[in-house]
């Protein structure tokens, strides 16, 4: 169908349907899992692609997952081409060096038909608790290969017509501390992709399956069009900014830089990593797909949140990540901490995008999410494991202050109520609060990172513990202050006091207390 025979209003209905339902899919899986990662943290995502693996509609979720999910799609379509999918069919992958993002992270799609010919494909990606590995939670902080971090999946078919391949299943179960726990995340995010499948089968039923290809299509080509007129808009240039992670998790004295060159030139943008730190021992390496994610969010921060959040907006987009560095390692590097590195690199192009639009990109936002996983043995010697992210701080702008106990960038999870952790592990939380003054100063003070303190109720408990930006603060902007860094500490029962230096993985008895602040961001514009 010609493109001027398209009706306006309808295509932009359409484009509103397709992103209520990619909503849509995401309640129903935050609403259906169990874990708290996924039901507290909503660390999950959903969205919908064309057959031909273009991203064509987003869910209101984390830019991170959002981004791997567009790798993750099209390395499942290479296996399986949509010629030989049938209705019912399912497929999952989740191997970090072909096409996934870390092993916990596990992708699923499920193709949508009409008129007898796949029309879409529903796709969700959602952090599982545990996929094996040297610790629980599979996010080891000192591992120094891929094996040691859990179970990797390479592009499978998961169910064929609607009956799931029990092989599948049972391999991943007995690689899995927690398989109760994995089999009902999977049923919901499987719930999600037949749900948006069903509903993008009703939307071809009402417009026909070729005129809905055509106004996707469309919706598609618009994009590209407005983000190339986005960075016409923004002056040509080159701008480059360094920062750096604390350390790899293995030698914890050594930093790990990140440098990233911005080009604008007419209607193109890229984004050059060369000069990056290489590849480490320790799990900050990060696998493309997560780079990229980042890349993509950023893109889209400074060209407009009117335009369709689809594959068109990728297109005027050229990313640089020089193999064999920490943004794209060599195999066995392991890489299950990648969060941090994806973070500071995104950190890193808005600062250098900052050069050229003052005015319009905020202060360094905390560029860290905490992580930390609890794990013990139930009554009857199974496993249980509680995975938590904190959340740090907004950096400032110059219209005004940065926002506090947030994150706004690609990891936008959720802070865990003291209540729902308390209720999943034996702990108690003594205090959940602002971490008061630890945002840069400024005319416009950053936000302020936040502070928690746990006491073990009932031990041996293992505790994992992934920070970043203790050494490094977020920094000001304008002329404004550098946030404060994040501390940590554990608190053995016997009153011994021991640091933690970003990273951590140990044994807590009952009694032990970890106490944590996390980093504030970038204030905004001279105080005086």
């Amino acid at each position: 169908m010609n493109a001027e025979r398209l009706d306006p209003a309808t295509v932009e209905i359409v484009r509103r349907r397709l992103e209520a339902i990619a909503d849509e899919m995401q309640g129903v899986m935050l609403r259906s899992a169990v874990s708290p990662i996924v039901r507290e943290a909503n660390d999950a995502s959903a969205s919908l692609f064309l057959p031909d693996g273009t991203l064509i509609a987003q869910s209101n979720s984390l830019p991170l997952l959002l981004g791997c999910l567009m790798p993750a799609v099209n390395r499942m379509l290479r296996e399986f081409p949509v010629e030989t999918m049938r209705p019912g069919d399912a497929y999952l992958m989740n191997d970090p060096y072909d096409g996934g993002t870390h092993i916990p992270d596990v992708s699923l799609m499920v193709p949508a038909f009409a008129e007898g010919r796949v029309i879409a494909l529903a796709a969700a990606i959602v952090h599982h608790q545990d996929m094996g590995g040297m610790t629980p939670g599979s996010l080891p902080t000192a591992s120094t290969e891929i094996y040691q971090e859990g179970l990797r999946l390479p592009p499978l078919r998961l169910a064929r017509e609607g009956v799931a391949d029990p092989q599948i299943l049972r391999i991943i179960a007995l690689n899995t501390r927690t398989p109760d726990a994995f089999a009902w995340d999977l049923e919901a995010q499987a719930a999600c992709c037949r749900g948006g499948a069903a509903r993008m089968e009703e939307l071809a039923a009402r417009h026909g399956a070729a005129p809905l290809a055509a106004m996707m299509a469309e919706l598609v080509r618009r994009a590209e069009m407005a983000t190339r007129a986005a960075i016409r808009a923004i002056p040509d240039g080159s701008w480059t900014y360094e920062d750096a992670l604390d350390n790899d998790g293995v030698e914890l004295d050594r930093a790990v830089p990140i440098r990233v060159r911005v080009t604008v030139s007419g209607e193109a943008m890229t984004f050059d990593f060369t000069g990056s730190a290489p590849q480490v021992r320790g799990p900050v390496n990060a696998a493309p797909a997560g780079v990229m994610a980042g890349c993509f969010f950023a893109l889209r921060a400074v060209t407009g949140p009117d335009i369709p959040n689809n594959g068109g907006c990728a297109r005027p987009l050229t990313v640089v990540l020089p193999e064999g560095s920490v943004l794209n390692p060599r195999l066995p590097a392991p890489l299950n901490a990648r969060t941090g590195t994806v973070k500071l690199a995104t950190n890193a192009i808005l600062g250098a995008l900052a050069q050229a639009l003052p005015e319009r990109i905020p202060a360094a936002n905390a560029g860290c999410s905490t992580i930390m996983a609890l794990s013990g043995r139930h009554a009857d010697g199974s496993t249980w494991v509680v995975t938590e992210s904190m959340a740090s701080a907004a950096g400032a702008s110059a219209h005004g202050p940065g926002v506090s106990g947030i994150s706004t960038d690609i990891s936008n999870t959720m802070n865990m109520p003291a209540e729902a952790m308390e209720t999943d592990a034996p702990v108690r939380v003594h205090h959940y609060r602002v971490r008061r003054g630890s945002g840069g100063t400024g005319r416009h003070a950053g936000g302020c990172g936040i502070s928690r303190e746990y006491e073990v109720l009932r031990g041996p408990l293992t505790l994992t513990f992934r920070g970043e930006r203790h050494y490094h603060a977020a920094r000001g902007a304008a002329g404004g202050g550098d946030g404060l860094p994040a501390e940590a500490w554990v608190i053995r029962a016997d009153g011994r006091r021991e640091g933690v230096r970003s990273k951590l993985t140990t044994v807590l008895q009952t009694g032990d207390r970890l106490l944590m602040g996390t980093a504030g961001a970038g204030g905004w514009g001279d105080a005086a």
